[in-house]
């Protein structure tokens, strides 16, 4: 079977497997590249809402300079259906839907057997190792991850992942077409369970609640003291650039010392088992960590898509490679920009 290839992005239909919020927002996000857009949603009340969604996204991406075209020049691109048969001619799809494994297995049955043979298929999962969903895959070396940030159409992150079986050849040219889709990709080359960011961010998060769990600090402080710490460079760099910027032999001694106490458990901390089981969801029902008066909950919401732009437009100014040129070069980019 030849080998998958992805077309120039002017040039491809994307499909797209789910329209929750995730999906949604994937989806904006391919409009704005000038994709036209398939999307597949068997909730009818999902597709009866899904243009004024996505046009409320849009609208909002054409005011902070993300959507250069009219709104409705974008949404004349999109179609949905409840039928995957629909998927047919896509160059492209991305599967969208709740995290589970035999659900995504036959979602993706149904999709190879409608699209044709060089489609790239592309899962959107936070956990789920790509090998385990090619397991069951006609051709598995087209089966790749697209793991996705939220809010999809704004965060600049997007990991392409590669299982076992995946085609490293097709994943770099997956990687080489993000940035048409205004993302700074990477690649995993092989299969992990949870793939970079989530690896990192939830072994930050168990130790947030261990020290929540153990009295040594508030949700509070140990949220005052991440951002304004952590938050305060992540952005300019990640953490091996950082340990250069700041001196490697200081992070050697006290790595000596604190890693053998860090927390290395491996049950779910207390405090966030027990919000889950009490059905909390954060500002979704306005029940969290935090607690939330009348409208407090939407007022955070907004604030963090407020955010999640100004944070980008910052971002865009100082790129992975940005120390690499010289003050000549960075100073075009901005006049271009």
């Amino acid at each position: 079977m030849p080998e998958p290839v992805v077309p120039k992005p002017e040039k491809v239909p994307v499909g797209v497997a789910g329209l929750g919020l995730m999906g949604t927002s994937i989806t904006a996000c391919l409009l704005s590249a000038g994709h036209p857009v398939t999307a597949i949603e068997l909730k009818p009340e999902r597709r009866a809402t899904a243009r004024r969604r996505l046009s409320a996204l849009l609208s909002e991406m054409r005011r902070e300079g993300l959507l250069r075209g009219p709104v409705e020049a974008a949404l004349g691109r999109f179609e949905v259906s409840g039928d995957v048969a629909h998927l047919e001619g896509s160059g492209l799809v991305i599967e969208a839907i709740y995290e589970n494994l035999e659900q995504k297995r036959e979602l993706l049955e149904s999709i190879e057997a409608t699209v044709g043979e060089k489609a790239p298929i592309g899962c959107n999962t936070s956990s789920i190792p790509i090998s385990l969903l090619q397991q069951s895959a006609r051709n598995p070396k087209r089966i790749l991850g697209i793991h996705w940030a939220e809010p999809a159409h704004t965060t600049r992150f997007l990991e392409v992942i590669c299982g076992k079986e995946t085609s490293q050849a097709l994943a770099r040219r997956v990687v080489a077409q993000a940035r048409y889709w205004g993302k700074e990709p990477t690649l995993v080359r092989r299969d992990i369970r949870g793939f970079i960011t989530n690896r990192c961010f939830y072994a930050l998060l168990r130790e947030a609640l261990y020290l929540v769990e153990q009295g040594y600090a508030t949700v509070a402080d140990v949220d005052r003291s991440l951002r304004n710490d952590l938050g305060y460079w992540i952005t300019f760099a990640g953490p091996f650039r950082y340990l250069d910027l700041t001196g490697i032999p200081a992070y050697d001694a006290v790595a000596t010392d604190l890693f053998p106490e860090l927390s290395n458990a491996k049950e779910v901390p207390g405090p966030l088992r027990r919000l889950a089981k009490a059905g909390a969801k954060g500002v979704a029902n306005s029940r969290g960590f935090y607690k939330y008066r009348e409208g407090q909950a939407e007022r955070w919401e907004k604030l963090f898509l407020e955010f999640s732009y100004r944070i980008r437009a910052l971002a865009q100014d100082y790129p992975e490679d940005v120390g690499d040129r010289p003050k000549s070069d960075r100073t075009k980019r901005k006049t271009r920009s």
